[in-house]
């Protein structure tokens, strides 16, 4: 999983959001991003490719190209993005995060869910 990251000026010494956060995230075909969630709201458009998540309650969305969706914030909200299509996912995300704080945090898949199964994720 390729990522491209774009972050605006930031006010020293402080943990609220100066400024929106910008990043390209690059899915290849098969690949996905393993169970994780945000720590903050996340804003996404789908720029290329068609986009499968699934969310901790079974949920599945797909977000074709031009899509946008939002992701919310915390660890009750543990999801997975998946590259299910022939041709690379491309992501542009945007979200206000603090100094530091990172983009994802990895979580284990939810009671009863499926582990990812790819390569880049399995122990």
């Amino acid at each position: 999983m390729g990522i491209r990251q774009a972050t605006t000026e930031r006010r020293t010494g402080t943990r609220l959001p100066a400024y929106l956060s910008g990043r390209e995230v690059v899915i290849p075909p098969g690949g996905c991003t393993g169970w994780h969630y945000h720590l903050v709201p996340l804003m996404a458009a789908v720029t290329s490719g068609t986009l499968t998540r699934i969310l901790s309650d079974g949920t599945v969305e797909v977000h074709p190209t031009g899509a946008t969706f939002v992701e919310p914030e915390g660890h009750d909200h543990v999801h997975l993005g998946r590259n299910l299509g022939p041709a690379p996912v491309v992501l542009h995300v945007t979200c206000a995060l603090a100094d530091d704080d990172p983009w994802a945090l990895p979580a284990p898949a939810p009671l009863g869910a499926t582990p990812c199964g790819c390569a880049d994720h399995t122990p």
